[in-house]
Order: structure tokens, then sequence, then C-alpha cells
């Protein structure tokens, strides 16, 4: 038997709970991408020679800020709003010179620094730089991928020997040689399922994928794709495990399924692309570094990216 007043109560729950969820729509209505720009089609996001040279490992944090190493000068970490501006946020201690950027699902920064044989760790808020990982027999660790865990592959090329090695570094900084007696290992990434580690050559234009076991070394590698010609650098995986690899020397970014089938090549509006990250509203926002202007570029492409859907 229902009690005097309780229709009324009834009534206004139902009217709070609907304007709850008109509201919550609204807001994420609000929030939806709108960029409509065409798919795989470059265009300037940072202004010419606002990094050096060196501007490498672009990558996002969970808000969309983008960064990348050596802006305006070496030795530093830019930070760019959604919007292309960019200010100076850290400048890396010592002789210390940043390469390959990643987060992990706490938003703390790590950074392969190649003159320091270190992996550096950057806390996001405090901007507090320390060494996560070190070790003297690393040659000049270059690009970075990272396991939901937490756990880091760093490739670590020796450039004049035309070789190179893979380190796996756990989340306590203890490290591991996993790879050895390679090419110019460069790119690097982990597909979506965390099973399977890419890693390119740059002198020998391999693209080669290595079963993840289950203690984190790694098995016997097997050849993804070897290119005709110009090398490699940077790696990301989007969604669908499809590689998005930039083509430094040619001036451009090809998408390569994971059985190695050319799917898409874009032209980076320069000669020497170094690395790739996304990011966006929607993780359909592709940030390339370009040498040869000393910027950054962008396009929008058709999936999401792993590291995006990791974030959200």
């Amino acid at each position: 038997m229902m009690k005097p007043g309780r229709p009324f109560v009834i009534v206004m729950l139902s009217l709070w709970a609907w304007s709850f969820a008109s509201a919550t729509a609204l807001a994420a209505d609000v929030e939806r991408p709108t960029d409509s720009r065409p798919l795989f089609q470059c265009q300037p996001f940072t202004g010419e020679e606002s990094f050096t040279h060196g501007v490498e490992g672009p990558a996002c944090d969970k808000d969309g800020n983008l960064y990348a190493v050596n802006f305006e000068k070496q030795q530093t970490i830019g930070r760019v709003t959604r919007d292309g501006k960019g200010e100076l946020w850290v400048t890396l201690p010592g002789e210390s010179t940043g390469n390959g950027i990643r987060f992990d699902k706490q938003g703390q920064m790590y950074v392969a620094d190649y003159v320091g044989h270190n992996v550096l760790k950057i806390d996001p808020i405090t901007r507090e730089i320390q060494v996560h990982a070190h070790n003297p027999e690393m040659n000049q660790p270059n690009d970075l991928t990272i396991a939901m865990d937490g756990t880091l592959y760093a490739s670590d090329p020796n450039w004049g020997a035309s070789t190179g090695q893979i380190w796996r570094i756990a989340t306590d900084g203890t490290i591991q040689r996993v790879a050895q007696d390679m090419g110019t290992t460069n790119g690097i990434e982990l597909s979506p399922d965390g099973r399977t580690l890419y890693v390119n050559e740059s002198v020998q234009r391999n693209v080669w994928a290595f079963p993840v076991l289950a203690d984190g070394r790694l098995g016997e590698k097997r050849l993804v794709r070897q290119f005709e010609d110009h090398g490699f650098d940077g790696m990301r995986c989007d969604v669908d495990g499809n590689l998005y690899i930039t083509r430094h020397g040619k001036g451009t970014v090809v998408k390569m399924s994971p059985e190695g089938e050319i799917l898409q090549e874009i032209d980076t509006l320069g000669l020497h692309p170094t690395n790739i990250c996304f990011g966006g509203l929607d993780g359909r926002t592709a940030y390339v570094t370009e040498a040869q202007h000393r910027r950054i570029v962008t396009f929008r492409v058709d999936r999401p990216a792993l590291e995006w859907q990791r974030w959200h």
C-alpha cells in the first residue's frame, strides 16, 4: 500500500533522473569531437623552427597536451597546447638529451636519454626529474613503448656500427637486455593485446615482430616486412593493430597492417619525419615531429590510437 506523499517523491525523482540524463547527454554532445578535416592530409601544427633539428619523441597526456623534445634549444622538453601554442616545459639536467617519450597510466612521463644512457622519469605536477633506469651498456636509448602494467621496452641503436639491441625496464627500474645482435633498432611498439613487440631497423629497413613471453622476455622474431628504400624512425599502433611508421628521408608516414600490407602513405610536408604519436578529443589526430623544418605537423586518421584508448 502506497503511503501519502510517495507519488510526489517518485515523480520528483523521475524528473531529477531525466534532467540528469539530459544534462549528461548535452555535455557529451558538447564534448563530441567536431574535427572534420579530411583524413590522411597533413598540415603544419607548430611554426617552422619552433624546435631544433633534434625534434623527437612526441607524446600526448590525458588532457591532450602534446610534448616533444628539444623545444627551441637542445636538452629541453616543450609542451604544445591543442591550438599549437608551445612553451618550454623542462630543461633536462647535465648533458641529458631526450628522444622518445611515453606516459604511464598514472601520468608519469618517461624519456629516453640517449646521451646519459638513461631512461628518465618526470613528475608532471612537480616537474621533478629522476633517473628511472641506467645501464652503461646502453648505446643510445632511442624510443620507448609501455605495457599496460607499466613495463617499458626501449630500442637502443649503435649508429656507428649499424647494430642495436632492446631493453626491458620493470616498473622498479630494473633493466634487462631482451634482444641483441640486431640492426639499428629504432621505432618500437606493442600490439593492442600486449603479446607482440614490433621493432624497426632504420638502416636495414626491416620491421620485426617478437612474441612477448609470460615473464616479459621476447621469443623468436619474425620479419613483418622489409622496405626497399629510405630509413625508419618512430612507430605507433592504432586500436586495430595497424602500425604508423615514419619514413625518414622519404618524407612520409606509412600505415601498415600487422601482416605487412601498406594501407596508406601520408606526405609529412618535409623529408625528415622523426616520430609520431596520437591524441585529440577522439584519439584520431596524429602528430609528427619533422626535422627538416624543425616543427610538428598533424593529420587525421580513421581509427583511434592505442595510447588514447588506454587513457580513456
